[in-house]
């Protein structure tokens, strides 16, 4: 039988180097390539072709979600499933919008990881038990509505700047510059239309992006 050829994503080498050896404990699994940015990402995919993509979202650059964008856009067939700290239904309702098939969470990624890289392989949907409560309450909402104008980078944004991130501590963890920050910070307030950090940080809640 012919081995699930896979690209790990993920910015932590600890993480990926943890991630490979569990992959590739099944005899079935082979990790063909890592990547510890969504940049990278995009690149290695369009070089090894992988049978799946296991994608973080939280990156430097480009981040998960527009990393899987640019490739869907590339190539409709391929195949990701995420892997995230984030649980919540508007992260999930991105990722599933964008076309990825599957999407389970670190904090059970140790053991469902293995079974939703084999069912995403043969082109089947696999969501985490943890994002099943999400899945069900998938719905378009006002506030839902309101930032899926938001693109994947202004939404990763939105989301430090709710977790009480500078403008400078955002720059360092994306790699941007504060100028590329500052611009972002003005689009997601227009679009929103909310000025204050208070008033993101409600929508946010309400959103279960963040806890209260």
């Amino acid at each position: 039988m012919a081995k699930i050829n896979v690209l790990l994503a993920d910015d932590h080498e600890v993480v990926r180097a943890g991630y490979h050896r569990l992959l590739e404990s099944s005899s079935d699994i082979c990790v063909i390539a890592d990547a510890k940015s969504g940049e990278e990402a995009f690149q290695r995919y369009m070089q090894y072709r992988p049978d799946v993509i296991v994608m973080d979202l939280t990156m430097p650059g480009i981040g998960g979600l527009e990393a899987s964008r640019l490739i869907l856009a590339h190539d409709s067939a391929a195949k990701i499933l995420i892997f995230s700290v984030h649980e919540n239904e508007v992260l999930l309702s991105r990722a599933l919008d964008l076309g990825v098939q599957g999407y389970i969470t670190k904090r059970s990624a140790s053991r469902e990881m293995i079974d939703a890289v084999r069912k995403v392989a043969v082109g089947e949907m696999y969501i985490g038990q943890e994002m099943m409560p999400y899945l069900v309450k998938r719905k378009a909402t006002p506030d839902s509505e309101l930032v899926s104008g938001l693109t994947s980078r202004e939404f990763e944004v939105f989301q430090l700047m709710v977790d009480s991130k500078s403008v400078n501590e955002i720059a360092a963890l994306l790699h941007l510059s504060p100028k590329t920050v500052g611009h972002h910070v003005t689009h997601i307030k227009t679009k929103l239309g909310i000025t204050d950090l208070a008033g993101l940080t409600r929508l946010a809640i309400r959103l279960g992006v963040i806890n209260p």
